[in-house]
């Protein structure tokens, strides 16, 4: 059975052609900062991003957690959103290694979190009763969200509040190539207002392993240190830094294809009855990206044992796998990427059909 991987962007396959590059990649000791690929790596995404200095990282989750380390000492706040990765899916790892304590206020349905609101939980650094507010973290694009992009007017107006009160400005930048195709601008728009930024490399520009981490040089230095205490240093690493500065020069304008794709798919599951997907519309600020959100109502369809989690195992025992989520059952992810096409949208499309009607 030819199966279609649609739980998320992670789940992309090196090319032959990037394989070829890794194995041939020149490489040295990176603990030792030896590694030519690696080093290239860091230096072509800082240029990139419009910052100063990269540090090659194993993980997204491990960027954002260096990252906050390296800003934010014991008792720190830090201001996040209620649905951010941060909060949701990197173990607490800011609490835990940290002792970071999180402050959720609620993301907005585009992502966002209400400059207002932001305002209002700024602690008084003069009461030792609170908490010392330290930073403000965003993602774009927002996974929980439906992957939309945040604009960079967006971030501008948080990085104002930012600035009048001495905070620092992270961004959980995972899938940023996606938000600056998606909005059509200069990804350097999109990382200007913020004083640090993590970039996943194993996602929509489909390398294999590793994210960069992204700041003044001070920042990298004082990050290098804190990815040692939390066992990130590798040695040959050029050969996965070597996937992704192939990624930075073949993958990027590709991701335009994803979008495309992930909207031909929104429109479609917006037709079949039973489901509802909000991305089929045009969002009213940000732009729609690689991941299509939709809800399952089996009752509307006189089925009401049909929810997420059981449309999802019909889906997986006819090849198209998905990934249902939430506590209620009722919604469901699809991611499309590199290794998917327009005809996977298409059969994929039929499947859910088939999976709705019974037949």
């Amino acid at each position: 059975m030819t199966i279609i991987d649609l739980r998320s962007d992670t789940v992309t396959l090196p090319t032959q052609a990037m394989r070829d590059v890794m194995a041939s990649a020149p490489v040295g000791d990176d603990v030792y900062g030896e590694d030519p690929s690696v080093n290239l790596l860091e230096d072509d995404m800082a240029k990139t991003l419009g910052k100063e200095a990269g540090l090659f990282i194993a993980s997204g989750t491990m960027g954002n957690l260096v990252a906050l380390l390296a800003h934010a000492g014991r008792g720190d706040e830090v201001i996040l959103g209620d649905l951010s990765h941060t909060f949701l899916y990197e173990g607490g790892g800011v609490s835990a290694l940290g002792s970071i304590h999180p402050h959720q206020l609620p993301n907005e349905v585009d992502g966002t979190l209400d400059p207002r609101r932001i305002q209002l939980a700024l602690r008084n650094p003069d009461d030792p009763h609170a908490p010392r507010t330290r930073m403000i973290v965003l993602e774009n694009t927002h996974n929980r969200c439906g992957g939309i992009a945040l604009t960079a007017q967006y971030c501008n107006q948080v990085a104002q509040i930012a600035g009048e009160n001495g905070l620092i400005m992270h961004l959980d930048g995972a899938r940023l190539f996606n938000a600056a195709i998606a909005l059509g601008c200069a990804i350097t728009d999109l990382t200007h207002p913020f004083d640090s930024v993590t970039v996943c490399l194993s996602k929509g520009l489909g390398a294999p392993v590793g994210s960069v981490l992204c700041g003044s040089r001070a920042f990298i230095h004082e990050a290098h240190r804190m990815r040692k205490l939390v066992g990130g240093g590798m040695r040959q690493a050029g050969i996965l830094a070597a996937a992704g500065l192939y990624a930075l020069d073949h993958h990027v304008e590709r991701l335009a294809e994803d979008h495309k794709n992930a909207a031909t798919l929104a429109r479609g599951i917006s037709q079949i009855d039973g489901l509802h997907c909000p991305q089929a519309e045009v969002p009213a600020t940000g732009a729609w990206t690689n991941l299509v959100y939709f809800s399952v109502d089996g009752a509307a369809i006189g089925r009401p044992q049909l929810d997420a989690i059981e449309l999802s195992k019909r889906l997986k025992a006819q090849g198209v796998l998905a990934h249902a989520l939430g506590s209620d059952g009722k919604k469901i992810r699809m991611v499309t990427h590199l290794n998917i096409d327009s005809s996977d949208i298409e059969a994929t499309l039929a499947t859910l059909r088939s999976c709705l009607s019974g037949t």
